[in-house]
Order: C-alpha cells, then sequence, then structure tokens
C-alpha cells in the first residue's frame, strides 16, 4: 500500500519544487521595479501633482523606511503564518498599491500608495532568503545567485524605461505597468502555499531546530552583517534617488540621469553573479568587502570632481561598489544553521539596516538644499565606506549565529 504513494511523494515533491523555483524568480524581479521605475520620474510627477524637492526627497526615503519597518515585522509574520503564505500576502498588497499609485489624484494618495506598495516589498525582501534556504539549501550559492540577478534585472529595467514610457504615453502607465508582475508572484506564492500544511514551510525548517532559538543580538557577525547592509543601503538609495539630480545639476539630461541609474543598476547583475560563488567558497570573504569600499570612494569622489565628463567611470564604480548586498544575502544564510535563524537574522539586518538607511535620501536632500551644492552629501557617502569595512570583519569571519547563542545545560 505505501508503495505507490512513495513516487507520487517524490513527484509531488518535485513539482513544488519547480513551483518554488518560479515562485522565488518572480519575486525577486518585483523586489525593486516599484522603487527604480518611480525615482526617474519624480520631477515629472512632482510637476503634474505639484511638489517640490523636499517631497521628492521624502518620496525617495520611503523605500528604506518600508523596508525597514515592515521587513523588521516579517519574522514575526511567518513564524504565524509560514513563509509561504507571507509571501503571498505581501506580493498581493503591492501589486494592488501599485494599481492605486498609478491612479493617484494628490501627494497624499501618492505617499499613502507607495508606503503600501513598499510594505509588501519590505516583507519579501526578508521572507525570500530564507526561502531560498528551505526549498534549495543544497545549492545555495547557484539560487542566491538566480534570485539576485533578476532582482538587479528589475532593478536596471525599470529605469530605463521609466521616462520614455511616461514621455511616449503618461507617468501613470510607467508606474503602474509594475502592479503585474507583483500579481503574477502573489499568485505563484498562493498557489504553492495551499500545497504546504498550515504553517508553512516551517513544518520542515522546525525538524532541523535546536531546542531554543538563538538570542540573535547577542551574535557580532549579526551586528557586522546590519551595519555593513546599513551603510551599503544607504547609499544605495541615496544614488537611486539622487543620481539623476546630481547629472542634471551639472548640466546633464533627464534622460542621462535615467541611463545612468540603469547602468548603475545593471552591475548589480555581475555582482549577484560572482560575489555569491565567492562567498561560498572562501572562507572569510572580508577581501570583498575591502574593494567595494575602494570602489565607492572612487565613485562619489569622481562625481564630486568630475561629474559629466567621466560620468561612465563613476557610475560603475558605484555599481560595484555595492556589491555588499549580495554579499550580506549570502552570508545570512551561510552564517545560520536553519530556515528558522536566517528568517530571524534576515528580518533583524534587514529591519534595521533599511531604518538606518532611509535617513540618506532626505538627509542628503536636505544637505544639498542648505549648501547649495553636491560637494557636502557626496562626501559623506564616501564617509560611510569607514563604518561598513568595520562591520564587514566582523561579518565575513566564518562563525555560526547560533553559536553565540548561550548553551542549554
Amino acid at each position: 500500500m505505501t508503495a505507490p504513494s512513495r513516487p507520487f511523494a517524490a513527484v509531488r515533491r518535485r513539482h513544488q519544487l519547480l513551483w518554488a523555483g518560479f515562485a522565488i524568480v518572480v519575486t525577486a524581479f518585483n523586489l525593486r521595479t516599484a522603487v527604480t521605475g518611480f525615482t526617474p520620474l519624480l520631477e515629472i510627477i512632482g510637476s503634474d501633482l505639484a511638489f517640490g524637492v523636499m517631497l521628492a526627497g521624502l518620496l525617495g526615503t520611503i523605500p528604506a523606511a518600508a523596508f525597514g519597518v515592515f521587513g523588521f515585522l516579517a519574522p514575526a509574520v511567518t513564524k504565524r503564518f509560514g513563509l509561504e503564505r507571507t509571501a503571498a500576502v505581501a506580493l498581493a498588497m503591492t501589486a494592488l498599491s501599485l494599481v492605486l499609485r498609478a491612479f493617484a489624484p494628490n501627494s497624499a494618495v501618492l505617499i499613502l500608495s507607495t508606503v503600501l506598495a513598499l510594505a509588501g516589498i519590505g516583507a519579501a525582501n526578508v521572507v525570500v532568503v530564507p526561502l531560498v534556504k528551505a526549498w534549495f539549501a543544497d545549492r545555495l550559492a547557484l539560487w542566491t545567485s538566480l534570485y539576485l540577478i533578476l532582482m538587479q534585472t528589475g532593478q536596471f529595467l525599470a529605469p530605463l524605461i521609466a521616462v520614455p514610457l511616461a514621455v511616449g504615453a503618461t507617468w501613470r502607465v510607467s508606474v503602474g505597468m509594475w502592479a503585474a508582475p507583483a500579481a503574477v508572484a502573489a499568485v505563484a506564492w498562493f498557489v504553492l502555499a495551499i500545497t504546504l500544511p498550515a504553517d508553512g514551510h516551517h513544518v520542515v525548517a522546525a525538524a532541523a531546530t535546536t531546542e531554543r532559538a538563538p538570542t540573535i543580538a547577542r551574535s557580532s557577525t549579526v551586528w557586522g552583517l546590519m551595519v555593513l547592509f546599513a551603510m551599503l543601503s544607504l547609499s544605495n538609495y541615496a544614488i537611486i534617488t539622487w543620481l539623476p539630480s546630481v547629472l542634471t545639476d551639472a548640466g546633464g539630461s533627464a534622460e542621462l540621469g535615467g541611463t545612468m541609474v540603469a547602468l548603475y543598476s545593471a552591475w548589480g547583475m555581475v555582482a549577484a553573479l560572482v560575489v555569491p560563488q565567492l562567498a561560498t567558497r572562501m572562507a572569510n570573504p572580508f577581501i570583498v568587502v575591502v574593494i567595494c569600499a575602494i570602489a565607492l570612494i572612487v565613485g562619489y569622489v569622481g562625481l564630486l570632481l568630475s561629474p559629466v565628463a567621466g560620468t561612465l567611470a563613476w557610475v560603475c564604480a558605484l555599481g560595484i561598489g555595492v556589491s555588499t548586498f549580495p554579499l550580506c544575502m549570502t552570508l545570512i544564510n551561510r552564517r545560520t544553521r536553519t530556515s528558522q535563524t536566517a528568517s530571524a537574522v534576515s528580518g533583524f539586518v534587514q529591519g534595521i539596516g533599511y531604518a538606518i538607511a532611509c535617513v540618506g535620501p532626505i538627509g542628503l536632500g536636505l544637505l544639498h538644499e542648505a549648501t547649495g551644492s553636491w560637494t557636502i552629501p557626496l562626501l559623506v557617502l564616501a564617509a560611510t565606506t569607514v563604518p561598513g569595512l568595520v562591520a564587514g570583519w566582523f561579518a565575513c569571519r566564518p562563525r555560526f549565529v547560533e553559536d553565540a547563542a548561550p548553551r542549554t545545560r
């Protein structure tokens, strides 16, 4: 009686793995499109809805703030409802909110819809990391690279087509089109979730857990990952928000700004392909942090001294510099033993890290307004590489987060 059930269970498991892979792929594609497809349009939308640079800075801060708050809350939700169901609801909320943003009649609705859309993405940011560990623990480097490449693909394509589509149609079409792939991702997770037990993938993960959950705040590895992630995220959202303005203030065009954000994002695809492989093969990948810090300094100083003449070189340097993002995502899984701990670490690192990073866009906008130039903001960004280097040393040491918890007797 049990013999036929074993092949059936194996086939069902293969189907679930295929569906989980598809869901991770479409989720990854959606993790940045609502951000990078929006910021190049801030001047166009501002002209239509009558808001200025301060509100534009606020809109640039919302992604990091929403990712921080809702990323920090995500592990508690997944503990109750499971990883897959959390991903499904988060992406469904994002899709609906992006539709609302496309029809926003005023700046208040625009802000509200942006917060809701990015709240969903903030939760998805956190759960996709342990989902990779839960479903593909035996191919961690491959699937980490794959989901990061797809995330960077979305981040690259969105700003590339944002301005041309807004000019050819309207900014509402340009903004609203990203609701469709978010809806596909939501459906994919809903379909997978109904094939799993009521508490989702944690049933599988629970079998591998110890008797007590580790106190992750005791781990210097976790704090190193969090500070490193915060510094790179601060740079990332500052670049995405203000790079077009830096270039237009120096005499470049709006199209140049959007193209350079796309080029900056394209380097993330290279990093997503290379860095997870290095992080899984090197016992201590701290050299990656050092190289990225040097690249960031070169990019910021280059934009300060020659923003237009050397734009390509400086943007490429910045794109290489934020390659510590795939390193952090890989190390969250590499430095934890179970998907439950990975979920907790992911929420802690991304939640607090994004909360710190959210001061970047609006803070740098205020500095620009106060000084009348981009000199001080760019120097401040270059200075963030110092705490990033120190934190990277602790994050990259080869030890497990669980080992920081007190031993049970």
